[in-house]
């Protein structure tokens, strides 16, 4: 628009000029005209040398040389007057002045049309100056405008780029978060199926030990039948003989009657009560002796009184090992408590160092409490009938009594040392804590003790089911919080030390071991425990030389770190390293 406006005030003032140089050319010719009859008027002047009208034509001529305007103004009636007494010279002349006046006239008027031209133009210029002036102080806005908001849209791209790397940080984040959870759920799902795997090969294993079973029990029975038809056959030619067999008979049924007498369940009832009640209130309480004693006098009246603990406990164990004969006669609901004060006084024992004499009992009363205890009949018995004198069994293990079973296999992992009974007492165990019920039975008996006696390298083929047992207790429930502060102390870190300094340690025993280290990590008091038995160095170095490929472990291992506020000394450690 600005552009089209000069263009069109460069064509005027060009135009302008052209007529000005026309309006020049004309008033010179008109000059030459004027100027030559000015000549010709002389020339006849001094030609005619009259007197009387000298007077007259100076008058004439210096009116015209003085003015040519004021010559035109005369009237032309004036000119007529003259012309008649005027000679024929005079009045050629007039006649050429008066022709000269006329074109002056008309000159005059050309010039003062030209003039008011010229006004208009001059007055259309400062209109377009002005209108120029405007838009060039328009121009000069729109340029600061132009500037001002160049400068605002590179603020805001600025700001723009700044929050799309911000996001795009974010979105990284995320992205590593849901990769990591997404290897855990892998994770976590693979060991699923290879327990579903295990529980499944186990199925079937026990489902053929039962065929099994039965089929020896099967065998069992007949071969007691032939014994008796046998035994009845020798019987029948001697008379004498089975009269006397019968005179026993007689003699001993009331024997074995008095093992039902009616007082003798009353007696094991109350025997009960007072077993829960010394195990609830005085046998569950474990001391230890780090628990915080101050002083010799309240240390030495402590180590008294354990030992005399101990010592009843020496004492009661042989005999209630003998007992366990005597289960199958009382009710199975009483045989929760009698297992329950064994289990407790075996805990007892923990502390000190056990008897020499106590090592045949406790893998007598493993053996009992594993397999059950079973009638057994004398020969006297095979002579009455089989089918009115079937065999009494206490199961203990076996029993579909959750807390009876639990127990059981606590004690079996206490006393027994048969790898076989062992890895079944686990299976038992890490079923058992798939249920609500197992967890808390776990925490209410302080298992914990019991399971780390077996988390070392010398039972290793039953490390990956002591790791099991305790990774059960590790999934998401009410129990989870109290079973981590229950591992939150000394004795289990020394043992995680203890199996992490072990050479090649298998990869997926690291893995579970390292899924329990990294929830006890968020518990904000055990990071002096792992830095009193050096953890978080051993972690920093399995960490380094972890290969890449192993994504879960990599992972627990970096948010165990992370949680003890060790990421960032590890990582400045490993870049000057590198």
């Amino acid at each position: 628009m600005a552009t089209d406006n000069e263009q069109d005030s460069f064509r005027d003032l060009k135009q302008w000029e052209t007529e000005e140089l026309i309006e020049n050319d004309h008033r010179v010719s008109s000059s030459k005209i004027t100027k030559q009859s000015f000549k010709e008027i002389e020339q006849v002047a001094q030609t005619t040398n009259l007197a009387s009208n000298s007077r007259n034509w100076t008058e004439c001529y210096s009116d015209s040389s003085d003015s040519p305007l004021k010559h035109v103004s005369h009237s032309t009636s004036k000119a007529s007057n003259k012309q008649s007494l005027l000679p024929h010279q005079v009045n050629r002349i007039y006649d050429e002045l008066f022709q000269i006046h006329q074109k002056l006239q008309c000159e005059t008027a050309a010039q003062q049309e030209f003039a008011e031209e010229l006004q208009k133009r001059e007055r259309f210029l400062v209109d377009r100056e002005q209108l120029l002036f405007k838009h060039e102080t328009a121009l000069s806005k729109i340029k600061g405008v132009e500037e001002e908001v160049l400068t605002r849209f590179q603020i805001i791209k600025e700001q723009h780029d700044a929050e799309v790397e911000q996001l795009t940080e974010v979105l990284k984040e995320r992205n590593k978060e849901s990769k990591r959870l997404r290897s855990s759920f892998d994770a976590l799902k693979e060991l699923n199926d290879n327990l579903k795997k295990q529980l499944n090969e186990v199925s079937e294993e026990n489902r053929k030990m039962e065929i099994q079973a039965k089929r020896v029990q099967a065998r069992l029975d007949n071969l007691q039948r032939k014994h008796e038809f046998m035994t009845i056959q020798k019987l029948k030619g001697n008379s004498h003989v089975v009269h006397e067999m019968k005179s026993l008979k007689q003699e001993k049924v009331p024997v074995s009657k008095t093992y039902k007498v009616p007082l003798n369940a009353q007696v094991y009832e109350l025997l009960t009560v007072f077993m829960d009640w010394i195990s609830d209130h005085h046998l569950s309480k474990l001391k230890s002796e780090d628990s915080g004693m101050d002083g010799e006098k309240p240390a030495l009246r402590f180590a008294s009184e354990r030992n005399e603990i101990q010592e009843k406990c020496i004492k009661l164990l042989p005999v209630m090992t003998e007992q366990l004969q005597w289960m199958p006669f009382v009710n199975a609901k009483l045989h929760e408590s009698f297992v329950k004060f064994m289990y407790w006084s075996l805990r007892q024992l923990d502390a000190g160092t056990q008897h020499s004499t106590m090592t045949s009992t406790l893998r007598r009363l493993g053996e009992d409490i594993f397999k059950g205890v079973v009638t057994k009949r004398t020969q006297d018995n095979y002579l009455e009938h089989s089918v009115e004198n079937k065999p009494k069994t206490a199961a203990f293990f076996k029993s579909s009594n959750l807390p009876l079973r639990f127990l059981s296999t606590l004690i079996v992992l206490k006393t027994v040392t048969q790898a076989d009974y062992l890895a079944q007492a686990f299976d038992s165990l890490c079923l058992d804590l798939k249920t609500d019920e197992g967890k808390v039975l776990f925490l209410k008996y302080q298992a914990i003790p019991v399971i780390l006696n077996h988390l070392r390298i010398s039972s290793k083929g039953l490390l990956s089911n002591v790791i099991d047992s305790l990774l059960q207790m590790t999934v998401e429930s009410k129990s989870l919080q109290p079973f981590l502060e229950a591992c939150s102390n000394t004795l289990f870190f020394r043992t995680c030390s203890v199996l992490l300094r072990t050479p090649k340690l298998d990869l997926h025993i690291l893995e579970k071991l390292s899924i329990i280290l990294q929830k006890l990590s968020k518990i904000k008091s055990n990071k002096k425990l792992f830095e009193l038995f050096t953890i978080h160095l051993m972690l920093q170095e399995i960490q380094r030389t972890t290969h890449p490929e192993h994504a879960f472990l990599c992972i627990n291992l970096n948010s165990t770190l992370f949680n003890l506020g060790l990421t960032k000394c590890h990582s400045v450690a490993s870049n000057t390293s590198h």
